[in-house]
C-alpha cells in the first residue's frame, strides 16, 4: 500500500486537529508516495528502532513519541534526534508520530491504560473545542461535483462517523 493509505488510516482514527499546540504528529520523514508492506510500532523512535526496522525489512516506523519537536538547523550527526533522522531518510524508511492526538482521543493510548488500571467511568480532562470549521464557497453549478470531490480528498467533510458530508443550496 501507498504510505498516504497508511497515514490516512492513522489520521481517521486520531485526526492531527486532536493534537496540542506544541507537537508534531504526523509524517515526519518519508514521501506519502512510497510504497510500504511492513510497520514497525514503538514509543519512541530512536537508533535501535530504525536499525530494527532495517534488520526486519519495515519501510516505515509508527511511534508515539515524535523524533522531532522543533525544526532542525543542522544534519551534522552531533545529536540522536539528528543521526535518527538522516539514517532514516538514507534506509528509505518513514517515520509516523501519533502523539497527543490519539492521547486526546476515547479510545486512545488513555484509554487502554484506564482499562487496564479497571477505572471507570473516564473521560477527556481536556477535549478539543471548536475543530470544525465551515466553508462556504461559491462556484459554478456544473464545477460543484469537481470541487466538492476536491475537498473531500483534502479531507474535508468528516464529521463523526460520517464522512464527505456537505451541504449545497442554490441560488442568484
Amino acid at each position: 500500500m501507498k504510505l498516504s493509505a497508511l497515514t490516512a488510516y492513522l489520521e481517521s482514527l486520531a485526526p492531527l486537529n486532536y493534537q496540542e499546540d506544541y507537537d508534531n504528529s504526523g509524517l515526519i520523514v518519508g514521501n506519502q508516495e512510497q510504497e510500504v508492506s511492513q510497520a514497525l510500532v514503538s514509543l519512541d523512535c530512536t537508533e535501535a528502532v530504525v536499525d530494527e526496522a532495517i534488520a526486519t525489512g519495515c519501510q516505515v516506523i509508527i511511534s508515539h513519541h515524535p523524533i522531532v519537536f522543533k525544526g532542525l538547523k543542522k544534519f551534522n550527526g552531533k545529536t540522536y534526534v539528528e543521526r535518527v533522522v538522516e539514517k532514516a531518510i538514507r534506509k528509505g524508511i518513514a517515520i509516523y508520530a501519533i502523539h497527543t492526538n490519539l492521547d486526546s482521543i476515547m479510545t486512545g493510548v488513555n484509554a487502554r491504560i484506564c482499562e487496564t488500571l479497571g477505572l471507570k467511568n473516564t473521560r477527556i480532562l481536556l477535549p478539543k473545542h471548536n475543530l470544525i470549521k465551515k466553508l462556504v464557497t461559491y462556484v459554478p453549478v456544473n464545477q460543484a461535483d469537481a470541487v466538492r470531490d476536491a475537498l473531500f480528498a483534502a479531507g474535508a467533510g468528516n464529521i463523526g462517523n460520517y464522512s464527505e458530508v456537505s451541504f449545497n443550496a442554490e441560488g442568484t
